[in-house]
């Protein structure tokens, strides 16, 4: 008996997986994190080091600055709360309703992540302009998007939409319609039913797809350039500062932003993810 258990050790021990072992997968791991991620952040300190406290106070503390760290965070984080909104009504429909080109709409959604980035502010800037198909019903009204700050919002909505939806359909299509018949079948109402039921199974997801979104809308350059008028202290968002400070040859000024960026970034997805886990270990322990 005492054989037999040995040999299946060894055989356990003998097997082969399809991908390499643990040492060499963990070494290619730690090669390319430190090629792709890791190394260039580093550069990014460093480079930013040469400035020296008092450079790098002032430069990140510039009123310009707060004015764009105003609008980026504030519009990116407006975005994602209206994505996570009207994403997870767009993600309820695609996944519990069966209803003619479902399949068309459900592969619309995924447009923003193929479309290059400035091809959609072009687009949404002509869109929305005074003389576009939506915007002309809005100037009467003296309602201007194009080339306004408002129009930073509208570009962030729609590069981010579809990672609130990606996020929470494919949860939605696993949950048993059942569930919801059952706590309707002992008397729930459909408020109940959402809060109590559906809503911790699709809180982890909405706070992923809420994540995404965010981190997206943060970093965007490309389309918002297009539709807003990045005009200082009314339009410019930071990725486009650093653009002017790059364009200026100001690589130490243009890095000490993009590090505040990375840290202010890291710390609220940081604080996002810590929010998230709670609630996947708080639906566990239900």
């Amino acid at each position: 008996m005492s054989a037999a258990l040995q040999a299946t050790k060894t055989t356990k021990s003998r097997k082969h997986h399809v991908l390499p072992g643990f040492g060499l997968s963990l070494g290619f791991t730690i090669f390319w994190l430190s090629a792709v991620v890791l190394i260039p952040l580093t550069t990014l300190f460093f480079k930013t080091c040469q400035l020296g406290w008092p450079n790098f106070v002032k430069i990140v503390t510039d009123p310009e600055a707060i004015a764009a760290y105003k609008l980026s965070f504030g519009a990116s984080f407006t975005a994602a709360l209206i994505n996570l909104f009207f994403g997870f009504l767009v993600a309820w429909v695609l996944g519990r309703y069966d209803f003619p080109f479902r399949k068309f709409f459900d592969s619309i959604v995924d447009l923003p992540f193929a479309l290059p980035t400035a091809v959609a502010g072009i687009s949404l800037a002509a869109l929305y302009s005074d003389k576009g198909w939506i915007g002309h019903f809005l100037a009467p009204h003296n309602i201007k998007i194009s080339y306004t700050p408002t129009g930073v919002y509208i570009a962030l909505i729609f590069i981010g939409l579809p990672y609130v939806v990606r996020t929470i359909q494919p949860v939605l299509e696993d949950l048993e319609g059942q569930v919801e018949e059952a706590a309707e079948s002992l008397g729930a109402s459909r408020m109940q039913t959402f809060l109590r039921v559906l809503l911790p199974t699709l809180l982890p997801a909405a706070i992923a797809g809420f994540s995404l979104a965010f981190a997206r809308a943060l970093g965007e350059y490309g389309s918002v350039i297009f539709i807003s008028n990045n005009l200082p202290f009314k339009g410019e968002i930071v990725p486009q500062l650093i653009v002017n400070e790059l364009s200026n040859y100001d690589y130490p000024a243009a890095t000490g932003l993009a590090v505040v960026m990375l840290v202010t970034s890291f710390v609220l997805l940081l604080l996002v993810n810590t929010i998230q886990r709670y609630a996947s270990r708080h639906q566990e322990a239900r």
